[in-house]
């Protein structure tokens, strides 16, 4: 059984959200929840239950996951970075963190996880 059991999902994409919702659920994972901008993650990470994230590097509107990270790191809450690609630039604070590539596979997924904890 994973140690990291409830992941949180920030992904604006709605069907991208929803394929990660499946890969949970596939991997024997829980949905802590999912947002697809800031302040709803945030809310959520507040709300408790979290044990891990994925986060959508560039959101909605131009907004990136960053404040979400600083929020997760300060709790010590283990976080990926779901990037579309080179395009996407990680902030400095941020560039030692597991990195899971768009188009995301069940497998990536599940190793990126485990990779956490």
């Amino acid at each position: 059984m994973p140690s990291l059991r409830r992941v949180l999902i920030v992904e604006d994409e709605p069907l991208i959200a929803m394929m990660l919702e499946d890969f949970l659920d596939a991997l024997d994972r829980e949905l802590a929840g999912t947002a697809d901008d800031v302040a709803g993650a945030l809310a959520r990470i507040e709300a408790g239950g979290v044990e891990a994230a994925i986060l959508d590097v560039n959101l909605r509107g131009g907004e990136q996951s960053w404040p979400i990270a600083a929020k997760l790191a300060e709790l010590g809450i283990p976080f990926i970075l779901a990037t579309g690609g080179a395009g996407d630039s990680i902030a400095e604070p941020w560039r030692d963190r597991p990195i899971l590539s768009k188009p995301f596979t069940m497998d990536g997924v599940e190793k990126a996880l485990d990779g956490l904890g």
